[in-house]
C-alpha cells in the first residue's frame, strides 16, 4: 500500500487532521476511492459503499448514523471515541440540573422584560418583590440516579458526589473498566425501577440501541418518584416523548431537560430543550478528532483495532523484518486453520499472531516471512468465511 486516502465529512478539528502523517495519507472532503471515512454526524445509511473502504471513524461516541452491522459484514471496521467528549457532556448535565433546580431561565426572561424601565431604584424594588417567584431548591442532599455508568455517567456521578448529592447507579452492562473508575460511594441498584423510585433527578447515559429504545416509557415513569427531574443527554430514542409529556402534565415529572428538541417539547413550560450541544465544545471536538484519527492511523498502518463498535480489540506489536497480514472472518470454527494451511503450503512462516472474536465476527493479525505474493493473498481471500484480507506493509519514512 502506498498512500491511504481519508475522506472527511463534517468539520473535523485541524488538530485531528494533523495526526495523519503526510508521507502515508491524503485527507480531504473530495476523495475518490477512499480507504477510510472520518466523520461526526453525517448519516451513511443508504449510501453506496466503495470497494476501497476498510474503516470508518466517528469523532464521537454515538454511531447511530453508521450502518454498523452492514459494514461489519463487509469487513469494514467502525471506530468511535468513547470518553473523548465525556467532560463536555458532564458539564452540560450539571448545567441542566442547575437550570431545573432553580428559576434561572424564567428569572432571566423576567429581568429582560423590564427593559423599558429607566429608574434603577424602582427596578430594584420590583425585583426584590418578585424574586420569590423564581426561587428553587439546592442540589446538595438530593438523590441523583444515573442510568448508564460508562465514561460520561461515571464522571457525572463523581461531580454529583462532590456537590453533596447522593448517587444511585444502574447499568446492566457495567464493564470491569467502568467499575474500577466508579466511586464506591455510588450505590448500585439492581433494576431500573428501584432507581427511578428513589431519585430526585434521573440522568440517562446509555447508547441508542434496540435494547434501550423507549426504556423510559409510561411504565417506567409510573414508577418514578413524584416530582422528579428527568435529564436526557444520551439520545432521543431512549425516551418515549409522549409518555414524558403525559408525566409532565400529571406532575409525576416536574421537569424534562434534554439535548434533543422534538415537536411537542418546544415552548413547554416544564421542558428545557437544548440544540444537541452536549459535545459542542472546542476541547471536545479536538479530543474526538485526535482520538478518531489516531485509531485510523494505527489500523491502516499496523492493522491494530482499538475502540471499534463491531470488531474486537486486537493489537500486536510489529515483529521487525516481517510482513503483516490481517483478515476478518465469520466467527465459525476452522477458518484460521485453513488460512494457516495456505501459508504453510506456500512455505510462509508465521512469526507471531493474535486472534480475537466478537459476536459473529473475528479478526486476526499475523506477522509472517517471507512476504506473501498476490497469488497467496488471493487464495486466503477465497477461504470460506473469510471476509477481507489486508497486507499491511510498514509505514513510509
Amino acid at each position: 500500500m502506498g498512500v491511504y486516502k481519508i475522506k472527511t465529512y463534517n468539520a473535523i478539528a485541524v488538530s485531528g487532521l494533523d495526526r495523519f502523517p503526510r508521507a502515508n495519507f491524503e485527507v480531504g472532503s473530495e476523495m475518490p476511492a477512499p480507504h477510510a471515512y472520518l466523520l461526526r454526524s453525517h448519516k451513511l445509511h443508504g449510501e453506496e459503499v466503495p470497494e476501497s473502504l476498510v474503516a470508518v471513524a466517528r469523532a464521537g461516541a454515538g454511531v447511530n448514523n453508521i450502518p454498523v452491522a452492514e459494514y461489519g459484514k463487509k469487513g469494514i471496521v467502525v471506530f468511535n471515541t468513547p470518553g473523548a467528549n465525556a467532560n463536555a457532556v458532564k458539564e452540560l448535565v450539571l448545567a441542566g440540573m442547575l437550570l431545573a433546580a432553580r428559576g434561572i431561565l424564567p428569572g432571566i426572561a423576567y429581568a429582560q422584560s423590564l427593559n423599558t424601565m429607566s429608574d434603577a431604584g424602582e427596578m430594584s424594588k420590583l425585583l426584590e418583590k418578585e424574586k420569590s417567584r423564581f426561587a428553587g431548591g439546592e442540589l446538595r442532599g438530593k438523590t441523583l440516579g444515573i442510568v448508564g455508568l460508562g465514561a460520561i455517567g461515571s464522571m457525572v456521578a463523581s461531580t454529583a458526589l462532590d456537590m453533596g448529592m447522593k448517587v444511585l447507579g444502574y447499568d446492566p452492562a457495567l464493564s470491569i473498566e467502568a467499575a474500577w473508575r466508579l466511586s464506591n460511594e455510588v450505590q448500585k441498584m439492581e433494576n431500573l425501577h428501584s432507581l427511578l423510585a428513589r431519585s430526585d433527578y434521573v440522568s440517562l447515559h446509555v447508547p441508542a440501541i434496540d435494547a434501550t429504545k423507549h426504556m423510559i416509557n409510561a411504565e417506567a415513569l409510573s414508577a418514578i418518584k413524584p416530582g422528579a427531574v428527568l435529564l436526557n443527554f444520551a439520545r432521543e430514542s431512549v425516551v418515549d416523548k409522549d409518555a414524558v409529556l403525559k408525566a409532565l402534565e400529571s406532575g409525576q415529572l416536574s421537569r424534562y431537560v434534554c439535548d434533543f428538541p422534538e415537536p411537542g417539547l418546544l415552548n413547554h413550560e416544564k421542558v428545557i430543550a437544548m440544540p444537541h450541544i452536549g459535545a459542542s465544545t472546542a476541547e471536545s471536538e479536538e479530543n474526538c478528532a485526535v482520538m478518531a484519527a489516531d485509531q485510523l492511523v494505527d489500523y491502516l498502518l499496523n492493522g491494530n483495532i482499538t475502540n471499534s463498535v463491531n470488531f474486537p480489540v486486537v493489537t500486536m506489536a510489529r515483529t521487525p523484518g516481517s510482513t503483516r497480514i490481517t483478515f476478518s472472518n465469520d466467527n465459525v470454527s476452522g477458518v484460521l486453520g485453513n488460512v494457516l494451511s495456505v501459508l504453510a503450503e506456500a512455505k510462509i512462516n508465521v512469526i507471531d499472531m493474535v486472534n480475537r472474536s466478537r459476536g459473529e465476527l473475528a479478526y486476526n493479525i499475523l506477522d509472517v516471512e517471507p512476504p506473501p505474493n498476490d497469488d497467496v493473498v488471493d487464495v486466503i481471500a477465497k477461504v470460506p468465511n473469510v471476509i477481507r484480507v489486508r497486507v499491511v506493509k510498514a509505514a513510509a519514512k
